[in-house]
């Protein structure tokens, strides 16, 4: 049996296609991306295709998610490769499911979750709807990437609101990013960090569009940036992240707004793309930087950089000391300035970066990037959702396997 795994990001879709083996082993044998989907940057969208050390792809028009999963369903047909289950990454479940199998049951519950993550739901939604126009008599399943903070203690997850009014609408940090940390959790904690055993993480989870930072102790999460949706915490690429929380009625107020045109100034608008008023991708923003012209460009950077070591700085003091701090996902693997920016001037807390063990960690594999005085690890791990979300649909495809 093959399963087909999309991971729906704000601006990319990750894919990876695994045949299932004997002990319920999971082969890799297609993987890629679509990048820049909709971006309003330098740079145009394109698409990667991995398949048995063969790189295929480039530049392809990927207006919206659905289609970016139609280039890839495209490219699965044309190699002749079978799909026989499809699993889908979706935010936010709002508590009423961790992996499901998708039904009209269902299917009208995503409906109704659509507002609540407006940059991320719609596109999972159009990913969905193309692959049951595509596959309609496969089984196809959602996974939320919330259930891994389900530990976070009501310190953490409530929110200074009363009482009956945030029990009554489930207003409350639920974070997200859960399928990313739970996979670097245990890699760290099993094989990366064994000087110091992972105890007390600290794990900055950088996408292209999305960014999250959590702080997790003998393997639970303990907090997250993010909170009841992914608009606060990290500046973001066009999220704004972490604001006056009273702006939002004063500019419905002042501008006569409506909920949707202010969660879009909010959710689409504002972040990277909001501060340079040209891009909002953090690679595009890096080149800029070195213009006469790229004022904007080195002001958002520094907004950027400064939100990341703040989150840090604060998990580090509730963690009480940090034993191991984690760069994930594309910027956080790819990017050594970000690295570095990140953890300059963050000696108080024991971050001690080696520069030249930075700039050779290019996100292909697993790093450490820490001086030899550093008090903790610095690591750089490449994430694995995909596998996660395979792993989570075994449970709940059952008779699918019949489908091989």
């Amino acid at each position: 049996m093959n399963i087909l795994v999309f991971n729906c990001g704000s601006s990319s879709l990750t894919f990876k296609l695994y045949a299932l083996g004997p002990g319920d082993r999971l082969e890799e044998i297609l993987r890629g991306k679509g990048s820049r989907i909709g971006v309003k940057g330098d740079r145009p969208s394109s698409i990667e295709f991995r398949q048995a050390g063969r790189v295929s792809g480039g530049e392809a028009r990927m207006d919206n998610h659905r289609q970016a999963a139609a280039l890839v369903l495209d490219e699965i047909a044309a190699r002749r490769l079978p799909v026989h289950a499809i699993g889908h990454r979706w935010p936010h479940s709002n508590g009423h499911f961790t992996t499901a199998l998708i039904d009209e049951p269902l299917m009208r519950l995503l409906r109704e979750l659509l507002p609540i993550i407006p940059i991320h739901h719609p596109a999972s939604m159009r990913i969905i709807l193309e692959s049951r126009r595509r596959h309609p008599s496969i089984p196809q399943y959602v996974t939320t990437d919330m259930a891994f903070h389900a530990t976070l203690p009501p310190e953490a997850y409530r929110y200074m609101l009363p009482r009956g009014l945030a029990e009554e609408h489930g207003f409350r940090k639920y974070g997200f990013h859960g399928l990313s940390f739970r996979y670097v959790t245990e890699k760290v904690r099993g094989e990366l960090s064994p000087r110091r055993g992972g105890a007390r993480l600290v794990i900055c989870h950088l996408g292209t569009g999305g960014s999250e930072v959590a702080a997790v102790r003998d393997g639970l999460s303990v907090d997250v940036s993010m909170g009841y949706t992914g608009l606060p915490g990290l500046m973001m690429s066009t999220r704004c992240g972490d604001i006056d929380p009273l702006l939002p009625a004063w500019l419905s107020r002042t501008y006569d707004a409506s909920f949707e045109e202010v969660s879009r100034l909010l959710n689409f608008q504002s972040g990277l793309l909001g501060v340079t008023e040209a891009t909002s991708d953090i690679r595009d923003v890096l080149e800029r930087c070195a213009t006469e012209e790229g004022y904007r460009s080195r002001l958002a950077l520094s907004m950027y950089v400064r939100s990341i070591r703040r989150y840090v700085g604060a998990f580090a003091a509730e963690l009480r000391g940090v034993d191991t701090l984690v760069f994930t996902d594309d910027i956080g693997v790819k990017s050594p300035r970000i690295r570095s920016l990140v953890c300059a001037g963050m000696e108080w807390c024991g971050i001690r970066l080696d520069e030249e063990r930075n700039g050779r960690a290019t996100g292909e594999e697993e790093a450490h990037i820490e001086a030899p005085d550093s008090s903790m690890d610095i690591l750089v791990v490449p994430t694995d959702e995909e596998l996660v979300i395979a792993r989570e649909g075994l449970g709940v495809i059952g008779g699918a396997r019949a489908c091989g």
